[in-house]
């Protein structure tokens, strides 16, 4: 089972926002480091932590952390969140794993897989969609 996520951020204030608005994590309990960040928690759990980073280019060829994956409930819910939050998705329909999954990108551009297992998983084949 995975613990928490720790992602590094050039902007640690708008990245938290964000994942507040977006996923509906709440900063809380955080021990006194020797550096600043944040623990966002969804419901008790500490599941992603926030520390700075220096916002220098990735190396996408390289070894790193491709996304972060969040598993969520209702779908339709969430399109119309991110919508009313003006924030850009892309989405791919799984038929066969009974799954349907939005991405989403942070303000400093970390990739989130919002993962949905519902019955309603819909079309016979897989799908990719952009939407703004």
């Amino acid at each position: 089972m995975l613990d928490h996520a720790t992602l590094r951020t050039h902007d640690p204030e708008g990245t938290r926002a964000f994942l507040e608005a977006v996923l509906d994590l709440k900063p809380g309990y955080r021990p006194d480091f020797s550096f600043p960040g944040y623990w966002l928690y969804a419901g008790d759990a500490p599941v992603v932590h926030l520390i700075p980073g220096d916002g220098g280019q990735i190396d996408r060829g390289g070894e790193a952390i491709d996304h972060v994956g969040f598993r969520l409930t209702d779908y339709d819910a969430y399109r119309r969140k991110l919508k009313a939050l003006h924030v850009s998705y892309s989405q791919m329909e799984l038929p066969e794993l009974g799954e349907r999954r939005l991405f989403v990108r942070t303000p400093t551009g970390i990739l989130l897989e919002l993962v949905f297992r519902e019955n309603d998983a819909a079309s016979p084949t897989r799908q990719e969609q952009r939407h703004a």
